[in-house]
């Protein structure tokens, strides 16, 4: 019986031996096949390392405000009796927008002028009855205040028989009408918005480091969500002389010409001051540069020969890189690369140090400095 045992536990060894064995062998040569295999090379994009002249720019977010802009209201109370306006339109200065119920006004201006000619009359005889040292000068001043009375009560009636004609104060578009023909209107009481929109202003603030580069008179470009491909060129015309002691930003205005009337007050944009100086820099593709928590890099494709076989071949080799400022599909490298380097422009993250590599730049996108994507 113990024999037994002792042949089954020398043919378990045996097995699990030439298993073990075999397993060695077969791990052994995936190793050796591992060491001799060569990965394909990896077909890139490619872009060489330009030296470029940028405008220099300041940016901000800004915000169109109407260069004259007012909510026309009514002045004196009364009841509206003609609207000849039409909302939306364009309007010059003096046109009359609304006319309110005169009548009582009318009413009482014959009155009136019937007692200012009465009293101008008195005024005359006594001057001549002064003149003759018929009447005393107490008399005559009485007789003058009268007169002038009388004057200021027909001026105060025709005043408000004008102000109850409202007028346009200056040249520009009308809004939505606020008011109904018949409406009692109080002292006040808002009729409708008027915005002059050709020119337009726009506000935007800059940070206190920043003041000392601006100055009355440096373009600005302006462009829009709202209006995508559509770029408004304007000029700084006013800075605010102090600065926000809550934010540390100073307040700038720039006049922008709006012929078109395409920008509105209160409109979102975004403003780019343009400076005197330029700016040289390295430019590369942003799609270049592959970004990672312990440093920004890029791939340089180099010729290299192949040590053992001596044959040259397109070798990738990481470069770690320090970014600068950013121009639409293009970023500034300030260290890293030099002019006249081949980039990988795209697909960097799957990329590894010494890999070889292909160009292939037919499917390569095209870069630009402002791109316009068609569906913004």
């Amino acid at each position: 019986m113990i024999k037994k045992i002792l042949l089954v536990i020398l043919a378990l060894l045996l097995l699990i031996g030439g298993l073990a064995g075999a397993k060695y062998l077969q791990i052994r040569k995936m190793i050796a096949a591992g060491a001799q295999f060569v990965p394909p090379p990896a077909t890139v994009t490619t872009a060489v390392v330009k030296r470029e002249s940028w405008d220099s720019l300041l940016t901000a977010v800004g915000s169109m405000d109407a260069v004259q802009g007012v909510t026309v209201s009514a002045e004196l109370a009364g009841k509206i009796v003609e609207i000849p306006f039409e909302a939306g339109r364009k309007v010059r200065r003096g046109e009359v927008l609304l006319r309110q119920d005169v009548s009582t006004e009318t009413a009482q201006l014959p009155g009136a002028r019937a007692a200012l000619e009465l009293a101008n009359r008195n005024r005359q005889r006594m001057e001549q009855l002064l003149a003759q040292s018929m009447v005393s000068q107490s008399e005559y001043d009485s007789a003058d205040a009268t007169a002038r009375q009388a004057q200021a009560t027909v001026d105060n009636i025709l005043a408000a028989i004008g102000k109850k004609t409202v007028r346009a104060p200056f040249d520009g578009r009308l809004g939505i009408r606020q008011v109904n023909l018949g409406q009692m209107l109080r002292e006040g009481d808002t009729i409708v918005s008027l915005q002059t929109l050709d020119p337009i202003f726009v506000n935007f603030l800059l940070p206190q480091q920043q003041v000392d580069q601006v100055r009355v008179g440096l373009s600005i470009r302006l462009t829009t969500d709202t209006l995508p491909g559509q770029e408004f060129s304007g000029k700084i015309t006013a800075i605010n002389p102090e600065i926000d002691p809550d934010t540390r930003n100073v307040r700038i205005q720039a006049t922008v010409s709006n012929p078109k009337e395409t920008l509105r007050p209160g409109m979102f944009v975004n403003v780019a001051v343009e400076l005197p100086q330029k700016l040289d820099v390295l430019a590369v593709p942003a799609t270049a540069v592959l970004y990672a928590p312990y440093g920004d890099s890029v791939f340089v494709v180099e010729e290299k020969a192949d040590e053992k076989t001596g044959k040259m071949s397109l070798v990738l080799r990481q470069q770690f890189v320090h970014q600068g400022i950013r121009r639409g599909d293009f970023v500034a490298l300030t260290s890293g690369v030099k002019e006249g380097d081949t980039l990988v422009t795209t697909g960097v993250f799957k990329l590894r140090n010494g890999q070889t590599a292909v160009v292939d730049n037919t499917l390569s996108p095209e870069f630009q400095l402002a791109p316009t994507p068609p569906n913004n």
